[in-house]
C-alpha cells in the first residue's frame, strides 16, 4: 500500500484548539454502549423508589439526602463524609491501578463532550476538515443556520440536563408538581435552572477540554499516582521507533510507526501521545482505534499504542502488588468496615438537649430544683413516631413535655422543664441521662448536665 492511501491531515499541536477527527474502531464503540449505560442511569434514577421514597435525592437546600432509599439528615454528615471519602480513595486507587480509565469511560465530563455535543458538531457541521472550513468562511446564510441550530440544540440540552439535576435536588415528584402548577414554583428554582444551564452551556461549548487540561486537579495527581506498573494509553516506542513514512520497500530499517499523524488528530485533549505518559491524556483510546486501523492497512499487527504499563512496554509484567496498592486496599476496606458499622447502628432519631438561654436553675418550695432545656428530636424515618422522656438513674421528674409526636422525615422542637429533690443533689453540675421511650421501647439515651446550689453540708 502506498503512503497517499493514508488519510493525512495535519497534525493538531497543544498551540492551537483541537477539532479532533471523527472516531472509529472497536474502543469507540465500546465507549458508546458504556455511556448509553451511564445516561440511561443518569436519567432513570430519579424515577426509581424503594418503599415509595426516591432512590436518591441530594437536597443541599433543606440538608436532606436519601440514599438508597433510607434519608439521612445533617446530624448524619459523618456517614457522608465516609461516602466521599470511600469514593475518593477508590478513584486513588483505581488510578494507581488503571491509570485515568475513570476519565476516558465514566466522567461526566468526557461523556457529554465526546458523545453528546461533539456527536451534534459532527451532524450539523461536518467531520474535522468541514469544521475548520465553516469556521474560516464567512458569516454565509448557511453558516448562520448551522451554527444557530447547533447553539440552539446545546441550550436544550442544558435545561433538560438543569432539570434532571434538579429532580436529584428536590425529587421527581416535586418536580412534576411544579411543572403542573408552575405559579408555586419558588424564584429559587429559576435561578438554580437559569445558573447551571449557563454553566452548563459554557463548560461545553467555551471551556470544553479546558475543563480536563487546566481545570479538573485530577490530571494534575497522575504524575504523584501512577508508576511503571499502572495500566495506562500508551506508545510502543521500542516497536514504533524510529518512526517513517511507509514506504514501497516496507519501510526497511525504519519502526512500525509511517508517522501518520492520525493518533494527534483524533485526539480530543490535542496532544501526542507518542510523546509519552502527559496530564492532559484522559485514556479516550481514540488514538488506539486510529492507530489500530492503520495497522491493518499497511499488514502490522495491531497495539502499537495499546493500554499497558510502562513496565510492560519494557517487557516486563503488566501488573504487580506493590505497597501503594496494599496501602490504598488496606484504607479502603477499613472505611468500606467503618462505614457498614455505622450504618448499621445507626439510630432512627437524632435527640438533642440543650440548656435554655440565660437560665440557671430555680429553687422550688417544695425543696425541688428545676432546669429548662431546649429539646430537639430528629425523625429520620418516614412514619410518624410517639416518644415519651424518662429520667434514667436518678430520681426526680420530666415534668414537661408529657410526649412529642414527630411526623416522618421531620424535626420536633419543645422546652423541657426537669426538676430533682434537693436533697439528692450533691454538686453543683450534676450529669443526667434522659432515656427516650417509643412503643414502651428505649430507643435512644442523651446526656446533659443539671445545675444546682452549691451542695450544703
Amino acid at each position: 500500500m502506498s503512503h497517499t492511501e493514508i488519510p493525512i491531515d495535519s497534525p493538531i499541536t497543544r498551540n492551537s484548539r483541537p477539532v479532533p477527527k471523527k472516531p472509529a474502531g472497536k474502543f469507540h464503540r465500546a465507549r458508546v454502549w458504556v455511556t448509553v449505560m451511564l445516561m440511561g442511569l443518569f436519567l432513570v434514577t430519579p424515577f426509581i423508589k424503594i418503599g415509595g421514597h426516591p432512590f436518591l435525592m441530594l437536597n443541599f437546600i433543606e440538608r436532606k439526602f436519601i440514599i438508597l432509599g433510607q434519608i439521612f439528615w445533617p446530624q448524619d454528615t459523618h456517614l457522608l463524609i465516609f461516602l466521599l471519602l470511600i469514593f475518593f480513595v477508590f478513584v486513588i486507587l483505581f488510578t494507581v491501578v488503571f491509570g485515568r480509565v475513570w476519565c476516558g469511560w465514566a466522567c461526566p465530563q468526557t461523556l457529554f463532550m465526546e458523545m453528546v455535543f461533539r456527536k451534534i458538531e459532527y451532524l450539523i457541521e461536518g467531520n474535522a476538515a468541514q469544521q475548520k472550513r465553516l469556521k474560516q468562511q464567512p458569516w454565509t446564510n448557511e453558516k448562520i443556520i448551522r451554527k444557530t441550530a447547533k447553539h440552539c440544540i446545546f441550550i436544550l440540552i442544558s435545561l433538560f440536563v438543569s432539570n434532571v439535576v434538579l429532580a436529584y435536588v428536590v425529587s421527581m415528584d416535586q418536580l412534576m408538581a411544579w411543572y403542573a402548577n408552575p405559579s408555586v414554583i419558588p424564584a429559587g428554582v429559576f435561578i438554580f435552572i437559569f445558573a447551571f444551564s449557563s454553566i452548563f452551556y459554557l463548560v461545553f461549548t467555551v471551556i470544553r477540554e479546558y475543563a480536563c487540561t487546566v481545570i479538573c486537579p485530577y490530571g494534575r495527581l497522575q504524575g504523584v499516582l501512577i508508576n511503571k506498573e499502572t495500566i495506562v494509553v500508551a506508545y510502543d516506542k521500542n516497536r514504533g521507533e524510529p518512526r517513517g513514512k511507509l514506504s514501497r520497500d516496507g519501510n526497511s530499517g525504519l519502526g512500525d510507526c509511517v508517522d501518520c499523524t492520525l493518533c494527534v488528530q483524533v485526539c480530543p485533549t490535542g496532544i501526542d501521545i507518542r510523546n509519552g505518559t502527559q496530564l492532559e491524556c484522559v485514556h479516550c483510546t481514540a488514538c488506539i482505534d486510529a492507530c489500530d486501523d492503520v495497522m491493518l492497512k499497511i499488514g502490522k499487527p495491531k497495539g502499537l499504542i495499546r493500554y499497558d504499563s510502562l513496565h510492560g512496554l519494557s517487557g516486563g509484567k503488566k501488573l504487580r502488588i506493590d505497597a501503594r496498592i496494599i496501602a490504598y486496599s488496606t484504607v479502603l476496606a477499613l472505611l468500606v468496615g467503618a462505614f457498614l458499622y455505622l450504618i448499621t447502628s445507626r439510630k432512627n432519631t437524632e435527640t438533642t438537649v440543650v440548656r435554655a438561654t440565660g437560665q440557671l436553675y430555680q429553687e422550688l418550695a417544695n425543696g425541688q430544683i428545676s432546669n429548662l432545656y431546649n429539646i430537639q428530636v430528629v425523625n429520620k424515618t418516614y412514619d410518624t413516631i410517639t416518644v415519651t422522656l424518662q429520667l434514667k438513674d436518678q430520681n426526680g421528674l420530666i415534668i414537661r413535655p408529657e410526649r412529642l409526636v414527630i411526623a416522618g422525615q421531620s424535626i420536633a422542637q419543645d422546652v423541657m422543664l426537669i426538676e430533682i429533690p434537693a436533697k439528692d443533689i450533691k454538686q453543683m453540675k450534676t450529669p443526667i441521662e434522659i432515656d427516650v421511650i417509643s412503643n414502651d421501647k428505649v430507643i435512644e439515651s442523651v446526656s446533659t448536665m443539671f445545675l444546682a446550689p452549691v451542695a450544703k453540708p
